[in-house]
């Protein structure tokens, strides 16, 4: 089963996002902030990352920064999930590494679509 790591610390946001994705298939393990996303990251090895910006601590561009930046992490493609809409935040998210840039509220079917592609490109040799 596909394993998808959602960083989150709004509990309502956390509560929706295991709960669909967890419909649509996917073994979801819920983070509330940056620094444990990068430890759990390490030893759970996901299939991809869902990534809040505005996390306690670590934010969610620095959690980014350094999953790309480790040898056992960087291969893990990353989603940022932010109520930031605007061009600098997702300038600056994908600088840091991340391969797609969502908006809240969140387009869940889109969502879901995107992380088949990049679940489908990942798979690929």
């Amino acid at each position: 089963m596909t394993r998808i790591l959602c960083v989150e610390d709004n509990d309502d946001n956390q509560f929706m996002l295991h709960r669909r994705l967890s419909r649509a298939g996917f073994e979801v393990k819920v983070s509330a902030n940056g620094a444990e996303s990068v430890e759990w990251a390490k030893t759970l090895l996901p299939d991809l990352i869902v990534m809040d910006l505005n996390l306690p601590g670590l934010n969610g561009w620095e959690a980014t920064r350094r999953l790309k930046n480790q040898p056992e992490t960087k291969h893990i493609p990353i989603i940022v999930l932010s109520a930031h809409t605007g061009e600098s935040s997702r300038e600056k998210a994908f600088a840091a590494g991340c391969d797609e840039y969502h908006t809240k509220p969140i387009d869940f079917v889109g969502l879901v679509k995107n992380i088949q592609s990049l679940l489908s490109r990942a798979a690929k040799p």
